[in-house]
């Protein structure tokens, strides 16, 4: 039974938890003395724009020392061994990452590529006996990621996966707040991402040459053979790359971000998967190439509560003054949590006090640097061998969450999911869509 507390204690509760975080992290590891014989070796595989934002990262983490990059586009390359330059690091570099997993020096590798790549890559790695660190979502369909969950088991490797939130202090103590019943009994969940690309989006470039350095093949890997488009590619100085907004490699804005809030919902919530799904939506609006929808809805029911995903990519207007974030609705209070902190709304209306106590809030996600944490983290785990914050196991049914709800949205069709066998019940078009073929020669085999 759900304990019932009021506003003052509310008030305390936040108190508390701004004061325990004032002092985030008082011995971090940039205050470790580690010597050379600690450092991790560590090889990076796909230098783009999150690549070498996590090469950064890791660079600044004294137990960590990059001996290798990788990527089939030559200006990715270039960039990375630049950034490790002006740190005064000297890396070899590669095209093929898999001349860089036979490397014996290497003990772990960072994975950035494009999500098409991660369950192939990270397999390989964990069969050239490297731990892991693989970036969300941290597959394409459900299928790839028990295979990455079985390599890791099977050759005892640490998998961490890219949903940092886990490391940020006050993401933890917001977790901690649900699970302890500080809401009350939880039955609705809501999360969104809010933004606005009308009309164009990224346009319609037509199929092209790719550009040089690149070696086009190389970069699709086992997706189906296609001809070189800029938008498939997707890489851009002033944006994201835009290869997630195609099924081929990746799930859109519902795996891209929805896996962040999503890992948070069911790690609060202490949950492993969803009982049924259903997403409806479309691209109703926006005129570019893509083939992931400007609209969609996704509804969850798991044990006791609702949850949904939204996203709008023709209207920004906020929910509740944030562009991005998650409510948990419980019977005596609401949270919003997001990067920058928490806030909890108790229920008044019982008493008439209405007001709105902000509860605890941070200016910003470096204040606790969770990238930094999280990189933390996964040293910690390969000295120790323990599992980490976000092991590959979590990561993994973050991840199916939101490609269900694109297997949904793609088939039109409400999912009754076997959560235990990852199995869709009486759906036999939706269950094609939980595994996909590999193009020749490239295969997934644990």
């Amino acid at each position: 039974m759900s304990k019932r507390i009021g506003r003052r204690q509310f008030i305390q509760t936040g108190a508390m938890a701004a004061a325990a975080t004032a002092a985030v992290n008082p011995a971090s590891a940039q205050e470790k003395n580690i010597a050379p014989s600690d450092q991790v070796v560590m090889g990076f595989i796909g230098t783009g724009r999150m690549g070498n934002s996590s090469l950064r990262t890791f660079s600044d983490h004294p137990g960590f020392r990059i001996a290798a990059v990788c990527d089939v586009y030559q200006p990715n390359l270039d960039k990375a061994l630049t950034e490790l330059e002006n740190r005064s690091v000297t890396a070899d570099s590669y095209k093929d990452f898999r001349e860089l997993l036979e490397r014996d020096d290497i003990d772990a590798v960072n994975i950035s590529s494009p999500d098409h790549w991660h369950p192939l890559m990270a397999v390989m790695a964990c069969q050239a006996g490297k731990d892991v660190y693989v970036e969300k979502p941290i597959s394409v369909t459900v299928a790839e990621g028990r295979k990455m969950v079985q390599a890791a088991r099977k050759y005892n490797r640490v998998v961490q996966v890219g949903t940092q939130q886990r490391s940020g202090t006050h993401f933890q103590k917001a977790a901690q707040l649900v699970k302890d019943g500080e809401l009350g009994a939880i039955t609705a969940v809501r999360t969104w991402n809010m933004g606005n690309n009308f009309p164009d989006g990224w346009g319609n470039p037509p199929d092209s040459e790719p550009p040089a350095g690149l070696d086009w093949d190389f970069w699709l890997g086992p997706a189906p053979k296609v001809p070189f488009n800029k938008n498939r590619f997707g890489v851009a100085p002033d944006r994201w790359s835009t290869f997630r907004y195609f099924w081929d490699y990746a799930g859109g804005m519902m795996t891209d971000w929805g896996v962040h809030l999503i890992d948070i919902v069911q790690w609060a919530m202490e949950v492993k998967y969803p009982e049924t799904v259903y997403a409806t939506g479309g691209k109703y609006q926006i005129k570019d190439n893509r083939d992931t929808p400007d609209t969609l809805v996704a509804s969850y029911q798991y044990p006791g509560f609702v949850l949904t995903y939204e996203n709008r990519d023709c209207n920004s207007r906020p929910i509740n003054g944030h562009g991005y974030g998650i409510e948990f609705y419980g019977t005596q209070g609401t949270m919003f949590l997001d990067r920058s902190g928490y806030e909890i709304i108790p229920e008044t209306a019982r008493d008439g006090d209405r007001s709105i106590p902000r509860m605890y809030s941070m200016q910003g996600e470096r204040t606790n640097n969770s990238n930094y944490d999280h990189a933390e983290d996964f040293y910690n785990c390969i000295k120790s061998r323990k599992k980490p914050i976000s092991d590959i196991e979590e990561g993994h049914t973050s991840t199916a969450a939101c490609l269900l709800a694109n297997i949904s949205y793609r088939t039109g069709t409400k999912l009754i999911y076997d959560g235990r066998n990852e199995t869709i019940k009486a759906n036999p078009k939706a269950s094609e869509l939980l595994d996909r073929d590999y193009r020749s020669p490239w295969k997934l085999e644990v």
